[in-house]
Protein backbone atom coordinates (compact mmCIF):
# COMPACT_ATOMS: atom_id res chain seq x y z
CA UNK A 1 0.00 0.00 0.00
CA UNK A 2 2.99 2.42 0.52
CA UNK A 3 3.95 2.10 -3.04
CA UNK A 4 -0.08 3.14 -4.09
CA UNK A 5 0.05 7.31 -4.80
CA UNK A 6 -2.53 9.20 -6.31
CA UNK A 7 -2.58 11.87 -8.70
CA UNK A 8 -2.62 12.04 -12.51
CA UNK A 9 1.14 12.28 -12.70
CA UNK A 10 1.97 9.48 -10.82
CA UNK A 11 -0.43 7.35 -12.28
CA UNK A 12 -0.20 8.80 -15.72
CA UNK A 13 0.84 5.18 -17.93
CA UNK A 14 -2.08 3.46 -16.38
CA UNK A 15 -4.43 6.60 -16.94
CA UNK A 16 -3.56 7.16 -20.82
CA UNK A 17 -3.93 2.87 -21.42
CA UNK A 18 -7.61 3.69 -19.91
CA UNK A 19 -7.88 7.16 -22.35
CA UNK A 20 -7.09 4.67 -25.10
CA UNK A 21 -9.40 2.00 -24.34
CA UNK A 22 -12.49 4.18 -23.60
CA UNK A 23 -11.92 5.72 -27.53
CA UNK A 24 -12.13 2.39 -28.24
CA UNK A 25 -15.38 1.94 -26.83
CA UNK A 26 -16.84 5.19 -28.12
CA UNK A 27 -15.78 4.08 -31.16
CA UNK A 28 -18.26 0.81 -30.86
CA UNK A 29 -21.09 3.59 -30.18
CA UNK A 30 -20.14 5.61 -33.74
CA UNK A 31 -20.49 2.51 -35.68
CA UNK A 32 -24.06 2.80 -35.95
CA UNK A 33 -24.56 6.76 -35.43
CA UNK A 34 -25.01 8.24 -38.61
CA UNK A 35 -25.95 5.06 -40.84
CA UNK A 36 -28.48 3.14 -38.84
CA UNK A 37 -31.18 4.78 -40.05
CA UNK A 38 -30.44 4.52 -43.31
CA UNK A 39 -30.03 0.93 -43.14
CA UNK A 40 -33.68 0.63 -41.58
CA UNK A 41 -35.24 2.53 -44.23
CA UNK A 42 -33.42 1.48 -47.52
CA UNK A 43 -32.27 -2.77 -46.72
CA UNK A 44 -35.64 -3.54 -44.03
CA UNK A 45 -38.12 -1.10 -45.46
CA UNK A 46 -38.90 0.56 -42.00
CA UNK A 47 -40.57 4.23 -42.26
CA UNK A 48 -41.65 4.69 -38.91
CA UNK A 49 -39.55 7.13 -36.71
CA UNK A 50 -40.51 5.35 -34.14
CA UNK A 51 -39.98 2.24 -35.11
CA UNK A 52 -36.58 2.65 -36.38
CA UNK A 53 -35.66 4.81 -33.42
CA UNK A 54 -36.02 1.16 -31.37
CA UNK A 55 -32.55 0.50 -31.23
CA UNK A 56 -32.10 3.48 -29.56
CA UNK A 57 -34.39 2.79 -26.71
CA UNK A 58 -32.75 -1.36 -26.39
CA UNK A 59 -29.57 0.45 -26.44
CA UNK A 60 -30.83 3.10 -23.52
CA UNK A 61 -32.18 0.66 -21.52
CA UNK A 62 -29.52 -2.35 -21.34
CA UNK A 63 -26.70 0.46 -21.14
CA UNK A 64 -28.41 1.98 -18.25
CA UNK A 65 -28.79 -1.52 -16.30
CA UNK A 66 -25.01 -2.80 -17.01
CA UNK A 67 -24.27 1.07 -15.65
CA UNK A 68 -26.08 0.03 -12.40
CA UNK A 69 -24.96 -3.52 -12.33
CA UNK A 70 -21.17 -2.40 -13.05
CA UNK A 71 -21.38 -0.20 -10.36
CA UNK A 72 -22.78 -2.16 -7.79
CA UNK A 73 -20.27 -5.03 -8.88
CA UNK A 74 -17.18 -2.75 -8.56
CA UNK A 75 -16.03 -3.51 -5.47
CA UNK A 76 -16.43 -6.99 -5.39
CA UNK A 77 -16.08 -8.12 -8.95
CA UNK A 78 -12.61 -5.58 -9.78
CA UNK A 79 -12.85 -3.10 -12.06
CA UNK A 80 -10.73 -4.84 -14.36
CA UNK A 81 -12.73 -7.98 -14.63
CA UNK A 82 -16.42 -6.08 -15.48
CA UNK A 83 -13.83 -3.55 -18.16
CA UNK A 84 -12.93 -7.36 -19.79
CA UNK A 85 -16.37 -8.37 -19.71
CA UNK A 86 -17.65 -6.06 -21.15
CA UNK A 87 -15.54 -6.35 -24.47
CA UNK A 88 -16.56 -10.11 -24.17
CA UNK A 89 -19.77 -8.39 -24.93
CA UNK A 90 -18.91 -6.61 -28.02
CA UNK A 91 -17.16 -9.63 -29.93
CA UNK A 92 -20.34 -10.60 -32.24
CA UNK A 93 -21.47 -6.90 -32.69
CA UNK A 94 -19.72 -5.72 -35.83
CA UNK A 95 -20.59 -9.33 -37.39
CA UNK A 96 -24.08 -9.23 -36.68
CA UNK A 97 -24.88 -5.59 -37.86
CA UNK A 98 -22.58 -6.98 -41.19
CA UNK A 99 -24.71 -10.26 -41.89
CA UNK A 100 -28.13 -8.78 -40.21
CA UNK A 101 -31.19 -10.54 -42.51
CA UNK A 102 -33.87 -8.44 -40.66
CA UNK A 103 -34.33 -5.66 -37.61
CA UNK A 104 -34.21 -8.15 -35.19
CA UNK A 105 -30.43 -8.59 -35.76
CA UNK A 106 -30.13 -4.80 -35.51
CA UNK A 107 -31.72 -4.82 -31.92
CA UNK A 108 -29.51 -7.94 -31.00
CA UNK A 109 -27.07 -6.34 -31.72
CA UNK A 110 -27.63 -3.16 -29.70
CA UNK A 111 -28.63 -5.09 -26.64
CA UNK A 112 -25.18 -6.24 -26.80
CA UNK A 113 -23.73 -3.44 -27.60
CA UNK A 114 -25.73 -1.58 -24.32
CA UNK A 115 -23.86 -4.45 -22.08
CA UNK A 116 -20.20 -3.22 -23.36
CA UNK A 117 -20.83 0.28 -23.05
CA UNK A 118 -22.43 -0.37 -19.65
CA UNK A 119 -19.79 -2.22 -18.69
CA UNK A 120 -16.88 -1.14 -20.46
CA UNK A 121 -17.16 2.94 -20.07
CA UNK A 122 -18.32 2.54 -16.58
CA UNK A 123 -15.12 0.51 -15.47
CA UNK A 124 -12.64 3.16 -17.10
CA UNK A 125 -14.58 6.10 -15.24
CA UNK A 126 -14.39 4.72 -12.05
CA UNK A 127 -10.81 3.18 -12.71
CA UNK A 128 -9.97 6.92 -13.75
CA UNK A 129 -11.23 8.46 -10.78
CA UNK A 130 -9.66 5.92 -8.07
CA UNK A 131 -6.04 6.83 -10.16
CA UNK A 132 -6.07 10.79 -9.58
CA UNK A 133 -7.49 11.87 -6.19
CA UNK A 134 -9.43 14.55 -5.12
CA UNK A 135 -7.63 17.53 -7.09
CA UNK A 136 -7.91 16.31 -10.99
CA UNK A 137 -11.51 14.80 -11.04
CA UNK A 138 -12.74 17.37 -13.66
CA UNK A 139 -9.60 16.85 -15.89
CA UNK A 140 -9.62 13.27 -15.60
CA UNK A 141 -13.28 12.87 -16.35
CA UNK A 142 -12.66 15.49 -19.45
CA UNK A 143 -9.87 13.17 -21.26
CA UNK A 144 -11.99 10.00 -20.14
CA UNK A 145 -14.99 11.75 -21.83
CA UNK A 146 -12.99 13.56 -24.76
CA UNK A 147 -11.77 10.29 -25.66
CA UNK A 148 -15.16 8.48 -25.98
CA UNK A 149 -17.27 10.78 -27.56
CA UNK A 150 -14.58 12.20 -29.63
CA UNK A 151 -14.09 8.41 -31.04
CA UNK A 152 -17.61 8.34 -31.34
CA UNK A 153 -17.37 11.70 -33.41
CA UNK A 154 -14.42 10.01 -35.67
CA UNK A 155 -15.81 6.71 -36.59
CA UNK A 156 -19.59 8.30 -37.06
CA UNK A 157 -17.98 10.32 -39.77
CA UNK A 158 -15.87 7.77 -41.32
CA UNK A 159 -18.78 5.38 -41.47
CA UNK A 160 -20.80 7.83 -43.48
CA UNK A 161 -18.15 8.52 -45.62
CA UNK A 162 -17.39 4.69 -46.33
CA UNK A 163 -21.33 4.41 -46.51
CA UNK A 164 -22.04 7.12 -49.06
CA UNK A 165 -18.83 5.91 -51.18
CA UNK A 166 -18.77 1.99 -51.01
CA UNK A 167 -22.14 1.47 -49.59
CA UNK A 168 -23.92 1.01 -46.10
CA UNK A 169 -22.82 -2.62 -45.57
CA UNK A 170 -20.46 -4.17 -44.85
CA UNK A 171 -17.54 -1.80 -45.06
CA UNK A 172 -18.36 0.79 -42.26
CA UNK A 173 -18.67 -2.02 -39.85
CA UNK A 174 -15.02 -3.51 -40.78
CA UNK A 175 -14.05 -0.85 -38.41
CA UNK A 176 -15.79 -2.10 -35.59
CA UNK A 177 -13.43 -5.34 -35.93
CA UNK A 178 -10.46 -3.63 -35.67
CA UNK A 179 -11.90 -1.59 -32.69
CA UNK A 180 -13.67 -4.79 -30.60
CA UNK A 181 -9.75 -6.68 -30.93
CA UNK A 182 -7.86 -4.21 -30.28
CA UNK A 183 -10.19 -3.17 -26.79
CA UNK A 184 -10.61 -6.82 -25.82
CA UNK A 185 -6.15 -6.67 -25.88
CA UNK A 186 -5.52 -3.97 -24.18
CA UNK A 187 -8.11 -4.69 -21.14
CA UNK A 188 -6.73 -8.12 -20.89
CA UNK A 189 -2.77 -7.50 -21.03
CA UNK A 190 -2.26 -3.75 -20.33
CA UNK A 191 -4.87 -2.65 -17.59
CA UNK A 192 -4.20 -3.26 -14.31
CA UNK A 193 -7.17 -3.17 -11.24
CA UNK A 194 -7.45 -0.31 -9.19
CA UNK A 195 -8.61 -1.27 -5.66
CA UNK A 196 -5.62 -0.36 -4.02
CA UNK A 197 -5.55 3.48 -4.91
CA UNK A 198 -9.42 3.37 -3.15
CA UNK A 199 -8.10 1.99 0.11
CA UNK A 200 -5.54 4.56 0.17
CA UNK A 201 -8.26 7.23 -0.32
CA UNK A 202 -10.28 5.66 1.59
CA UNK A 203 -8.35 6.40 4.55
CA UNK A 204 -7.80 9.88 4.38
CA UNK A 205 -11.46 10.84 2.99
CA UNK A 206 -14.07 12.61 5.02
CA UNK A 207 -17.13 12.21 3.34
CA UNK A 208 -19.81 10.86 5.13
CA UNK A 209 -21.35 7.05 4.02
CA UNK A 210 -24.31 7.78 2.48
CA UNK A 211 -27.34 5.92 4.19
CA UNK A 212 -29.43 4.56 0.75
CA UNK A 213 -26.90 4.78 -2.23
CA UNK A 214 -29.82 4.48 -4.44
CA UNK A 215 -32.48 6.96 -3.61
CA UNK A 216 -29.52 9.44 -2.04
CA UNK A 217 -28.02 9.21 -5.57
CA UNK A 218 -31.40 9.53 -7.66
CA UNK A 219 -33.25 12.21 -5.58
CA UNK A 220 -33.03 12.57 -1.77
CA UNK A 221 -29.17 14.24 -1.63
CA UNK A 222 -29.48 17.93 -3.39
CA UNK A 223 -26.71 17.94 -5.29
CA UNK A 224 -26.47 14.07 -5.95
CA UNK A 225 -30.25 14.17 -6.90
CA UNK A 226 -30.13 17.35 -9.11
CA UNK A 227 -27.30 16.14 -10.90
CA UNK A 228 -29.07 12.53 -11.85
CA UNK A 229 -31.85 14.82 -13.18
CA UNK A 230 -29.88 16.61 -15.23
CA UNK A 231 -28.31 13.53 -16.77
CA UNK A 232 -31.19 11.96 -17.86
CA UNK A 233 -32.66 15.08 -19.13
CA UNK A 234 -29.03 15.83 -21.28
CA UNK A 235 -29.27 12.29 -22.56
CA UNK A 236 -32.47 12.87 -23.51
CA UNK A 237 -31.19 15.57 -25.99
CA UNK A 238 -28.31 12.60 -27.36
CA UNK A 239 -30.95 10.32 -27.61
CA UNK A 240 -32.99 12.59 -30.03
CA UNK A 241 -30.27 13.89 -31.47
CA UNK A 242 -28.85 10.50 -32.11
CA UNK A 243 -32.18 9.16 -34.31
CA UNK A 244 -33.58 12.16 -34.84
CA UNK A 245 -30.87 14.18 -36.36
CA UNK A 246 -30.33 12.23 -39.77
CA UNK A 247 -34.03 11.89 -40.62
CA UNK A 248 -34.36 15.34 -39.94
CA UNK A 249 -31.37 16.27 -42.68
CA UNK A 250 -32.37 13.92 -45.15
CA UNK A 251 -35.84 15.38 -45.22
CA UNK A 252 -34.14 18.33 -45.67
CA UNK A 253 -32.62 16.96 -48.60
CA UNK A 254 -29.10 16.95 -47.41
CA UNK A 255 -26.99 14.22 -48.58
CA UNK A 256 -25.28 10.90 -46.53
CA UNK A 257 -21.92 12.94 -46.23
CA UNK A 258 -23.33 16.08 -45.46
CA UNK A 259 -25.57 14.47 -42.56
CA UNK A 260 -22.35 12.60 -41.61
CA UNK A 261 -20.21 16.06 -41.05
CA UNK A 262 -23.34 17.32 -39.21
CA UNK A 263 -23.81 14.45 -36.88
CA UNK A 264 -20.17 14.03 -36.08
CA UNK A 265 -19.62 17.66 -35.18
CA UNK A 266 -22.25 17.64 -32.45
CA UNK A 267 -19.97 14.35 -30.06
CA UNK A 268 -16.87 16.30 -31.26
CA UNK A 269 -17.29 19.38 -29.97
CA UNK A 270 -18.81 17.76 -26.96
CA UNK A 271 -15.71 15.59 -27.11
CA UNK A 272 -12.95 18.08 -27.82
CA UNK A 273 -14.47 20.65 -25.36
CA UNK A 274 -14.51 18.48 -22.24
CA UNK A 275 -10.31 19.15 -22.96
CA UNK A 276 -11.27 22.36 -21.40
CA UNK A 277 -14.54 22.16 -19.57
CA UNK A 278 -13.33 19.09 -17.40
CA UNK A 279 -10.40 21.74 -16.66
CA UNK A 280 -12.92 24.28 -15.43
CA UNK A 281 -14.65 22.17 -13.42
CA UNK A 282 -11.20 21.81 -10.90
CA UNK A 283 -11.38 25.45 -10.90
CA UNK A 284 -15.14 26.95 -11.61
CA UNK A 285 -18.16 26.29 -9.64
CA UNK A 286 -19.89 23.07 -10.97
CA UNK A 287 -23.27 24.13 -9.86
CA UNK A 288 -22.70 27.19 -12.20
CA UNK A 289 -21.03 24.65 -14.86
CA UNK A 290 -24.29 22.71 -15.25
CA UNK A 291 -26.82 25.34 -14.57
CA UNK A 292 -25.17 27.45 -18.10
CA UNK A 293 -24.35 24.15 -19.84
CA UNK A 294 -27.52 22.91 -19.19
CA UNK A 295 -29.34 26.34 -20.18
CA UNK A 296 -27.22 26.95 -23.59
CA UNK A 297 -28.76 23.34 -24.53
CA UNK A 298 -32.05 24.22 -24.10
CA UNK A 299 -31.79 27.65 -26.02
CA UNK A 300 -30.25 25.91 -29.17
CA UNK A 301 -33.11 23.27 -29.17
CA UNK A 302 -35.08 25.78 -29.34
CA UNK A 303 -33.77 28.00 -31.90
CA UNK A 304 -33.31 24.79 -33.51
CA UNK A 305 -36.74 24.30 -35.14
CA UNK A 306 -36.28 26.98 -37.44
CA UNK A 307 -32.93 25.71 -39.27
CA UNK A 308 -33.09 25.08 -42.72
CA UNK A 309 -29.34 25.69 -44.24
CA UNK A 310 -26.00 24.15 -43.59
CA UNK A 311 -24.45 26.55 -41.61
CA UNK A 312 -27.31 26.95 -39.54
CA UNK A 313 -27.31 23.14 -38.63
CA UNK A 314 -23.05 23.41 -38.51
CA UNK A 315 -23.63 26.42 -35.67
CA UNK A 316 -26.37 24.70 -33.60
CA UNK A 317 -24.56 21.30 -33.60
CA UNK A 318 -21.38 22.86 -32.70
CA UNK A 319 -23.02 25.23 -29.80
CA UNK A 320 -25.29 22.16 -28.39
CA UNK A 321 -21.97 19.94 -28.08
CA UNK A 322 -19.91 22.56 -26.57
CA UNK A 323 -23.37 22.81 -23.77
CA UNK A 324 -23.10 19.07 -23.26
CA UNK A 325 -19.03 19.34 -22.83
CA UNK A 326 -19.72 21.90 -19.78
CA UNK A 327 -22.07 19.07 -18.32
CA UNK A 328 -20.78 15.46 -18.62
CA UNK A 329 -17.03 15.73 -16.76
CA UNK A 330 -18.88 17.45 -14.06
CA UNK A 331 -22.09 15.36 -14.00
CA UNK A 332 -18.93 12.59 -12.72
CA UNK A 333 -16.87 14.70 -10.66
CA UNK A 334 -19.35 16.25 -8.69
CA UNK A 335 -20.32 12.60 -7.68
CA UNK A 336 -16.80 11.43 -6.73
CA UNK A 337 -16.83 14.71 -4.67
CA UNK A 338 -20.27 14.58 -3.07
CA UNK A 339 -19.63 10.37 -2.29
CA UNK A 340 -16.97 8.51 0.26
CA UNK A 341 -14.65 6.48 -1.73
CA UNK A 342 -16.25 2.68 -0.73
CA UNK A 343 -20.02 4.45 -2.21
CA UNK A 344 -18.73 6.13 -5.53
CA UNK A 345 -18.84 3.18 -7.78
CA UNK A 346 -22.26 2.55 -6.95
CA UNK A 347 -23.00 6.07 -6.54
CA UNK A 348 -21.72 6.49 -10.18
CA UNK A 349 -23.39 3.33 -11.87
CA UNK A 350 -26.84 4.62 -10.25
CA UNK A 351 -26.41 8.17 -11.79
CA UNK A 352 -25.45 6.41 -14.93
CA UNK A 353 -28.56 4.24 -14.80
CA UNK A 354 -30.67 7.21 -15.00
CA UNK A 355 -28.84 9.31 -17.02
CA UNK A 356 -28.81 6.36 -20.21
CA UNK A 357 -32.58 5.93 -19.60
CA UNK A 358 -32.49 9.09 -21.35
CA UNK A 359 -31.42 7.59 -24.46
CA UNK A 360 -34.56 5.03 -24.23
CA UNK A 361 -37.03 8.04 -22.76
CA UNK A 362 -35.66 10.21 -25.22
CA UNK A 363 -36.14 7.61 -28.58
CA UNK A 364 -39.54 6.64 -27.26
CA UNK A 365 -40.56 10.31 -26.53
CA UNK A 366 -39.27 12.01 -29.69
CA UNK A 367 -40.10 9.52 -31.97
CA UNK A 368 -44.08 9.25 -30.80
CA UNK A 369 -44.13 13.33 -30.88
CA UNK A 370 -42.21 13.22 -34.45
CA UNK A 371 -44.63 10.22 -35.76
CA UNK A 372 -47.91 12.16 -34.51
CA UNK A 373 -47.09 15.34 -34.99
CA UNK A 374 -43.67 16.43 -36.28
CA UNK A 375 -40.02 16.16 -35.67
CA UNK A 376 -39.73 20.10 -34.88
CA UNK A 377 -42.39 19.22 -32.43
CA UNK A 378 -40.80 16.58 -30.69
CA UNK A 379 -37.38 19.00 -30.59
CA UNK A 380 -39.09 21.78 -29.04
CA UNK A 381 -40.20 19.90 -26.30
CA UNK A 382 -36.94 18.56 -25.28
CA UNK A 383 -35.93 21.97 -25.62
CA UNK A 384 -38.43 22.93 -23.03
CA UNK A 385 -37.95 20.18 -20.57
CA UNK A 386 -33.78 20.96 -20.85
CA UNK A 387 -34.94 24.46 -19.42
CA UNK A 388 -36.78 23.55 -16.37
CA UNK A 389 -33.76 20.74 -16.20
CA UNK A 390 -31.50 23.86 -15.97
CA UNK A 391 -33.98 25.27 -13.29
CA UNK A 392 -33.51 22.66 -11.22
CA UNK A 393 -30.10 22.63 -10.96
CA UNK A 394 -30.66 26.31 -10.16
CA UNK A 395 -32.43 26.20 -7.22
CA UNK A 396 -31.99 23.03 -5.76
CA UNK A 397 -28.02 22.90 -5.72
CA UNK A 398 -25.97 23.93 -3.15
CA UNK A 399 -22.57 25.49 -3.55
CA UNK A 400 -20.49 23.26 -1.39
CA UNK A 401 -17.01 23.69 -3.62
CA UNK A 402 -16.23 27.08 -1.58
CA UNK A 403 -12.92 27.49 -3.22
CA UNK A 404 -14.62 27.36 -6.87
CA UNK A 405 -14.47 30.57 -8.36
CA UNK A 406 -17.99 31.14 -9.45
CA UNK A 407 -19.44 31.91 -12.90
CA UNK A 408 -22.60 33.84 -11.63
CA UNK A 409 -22.70 36.30 -9.23
CA UNK A 410 -26.10 35.86 -7.92
CA UNK A 411 -27.52 33.47 -5.21
CA UNK A 412 -30.23 31.26 -5.43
Amino acid sequence: MENIKLGLKENWKQFSLLVLVNAFVGGMVGLERSILPEIAEKEFGIAATSAILSFIVVFGVVKAISNYYAGALANRFGRKNLLVLGWIFAIPIPFILIYAENWNWIIAANVLLGINQGLAWSSTVVMKIDLVGEKQRGFAMGLNEFAGYFAVAVVAFLTGWIASEYGVRPYPFYLGIGLMILGLLFSIFLIKDTRHHVAKEEGSSDMLRLKNIFWDTTWKDKNLGSVSQAGLINNLNDGMAWGLFPILLSGKGFNLEQIGIVTALYPAVWGIGQLLTGRMADIFSKKDMLFIGMLLQAIVLVILVWAETMTHFVILSSLLGWGTAMVYPTFLATIADNTHPQDRAKSIGIFRLWRDLGYAIGAILTGVIADLVSIEAAIMLIGILTLISAGIIFLRMDYNDNKAVKLLKFEK
